[in-house]
């Protein structure tokens, strides 16, 4: 019996498919049109809830894995285009919020008789480690700014705003919001300037099934393209999409990498 993978953006949903794979386990994917950019055995356009379902049934499918980013305004982009399924979860859900409508997905699904699976066995190397992590030490400034965003990011992502802060000198630059890391990262270089910093937290009581903070090259770049220099991530429960060539490039680009818990 395959896991069924719903995949998003990003590298996350392939080494979810080889780790398993490697594993000894059968993995069937699907993608979002516009939005998967990974290799996937079938893809949905955005809003076909009821398509997926009948995708996963026929294939046999019971534990489900969702991996990757799905953007939160594809809600207001994407609208008219859903089907009954994807409206009776905004029917369901309680808010807009990113939680409320994962839940709200998670439960039509579990109606029809899937299960949603915790990936992290399958991806546990990738986790971010404590203390530093490439060759480049923080300077005390940074590491001051560091602890001072992660204790706000973490009350930030409770509220279910954003799992990412911009900081300077200890003061908040930039918050995330629906447009993502990467442009809270480009935000906050605005605004900041050289020097800034980015926190990067999982919610109080992050459910590893769900919207897992994930970093990869790309916010590496975009790091660089601001002159930000330290990347503090929740040690433990942030995801490093190919965790071993994204220190190598942190330690090229003179970007300091700090596990914090």
């Amino acid at each position: 019996m395959p896991i069924g993978l719903i995949a998003g953006r990003g590298r996350l949903p392939e080494i979810f498919r080889e780790s398993a794979r490697r594993s000894g386990e059968e993995v069937f994917s699907v993608g979002v049109k516009g939005i998967t950019d990974s290799q996937v055995d079938e893809l949905l356009p955005v809003g076909k809830v009821g398509g997926l379902i009948k995708l996963f049934k026929k294939k046999g499918v019971h534990e489900i894995v969702m991996l990757g980013k799905f953007e939160h305004r594809l809600i207001y982009t994407g609208f008219l285009n859903f089907d009954l399924k994807a409206l009776s979860v905004l029917r369901r859900a309680k808010d807009r919020r990113p939680a409320s409508l994962v839940k709200a997905f998670m439960e039509v699904l579990e109606e029809e008789g899937f299960e949603f699976i915790d990936p992290t066995p399958y991806l546990r190397e990738l986790l971010a480690d404590e203390g530093v992590m490439g060759r480049r030490k923080p300077e005390e400034e940074a590491t001051e700014d560091g602890i001072f965003g992660f204790f706000i990011a973490k009350e930030l992502a409770e509220l279910d705003v954003g799992q990412t802060v911009v900081v300077k000198n200890k003061a908040v630059v930039a918050v995330e919001a629906m447009e993502g890391t990467q442009e809270t990262i480009r935000r906050g270089g605005r605004i900041g300037g050289k020097g800034t910093r980015v926190v990067k937290v999982a919610r109080k009581n992050q459910d590893f099934r769900i919207d897992v903070p994930t970093v990869g090259i790309e916010t590496l770049e975009v790091m660089r393209e601001v002159k930000a220099d330290s990347l503090f991530l929740e040690a433990g429960k942030v995801y490093i999409v190919d965790k071993e060539k994204f220190l190598r490039v942190a330690d090229r680009l003179g970007i300091s990498v700090i596990g914090l818990c």
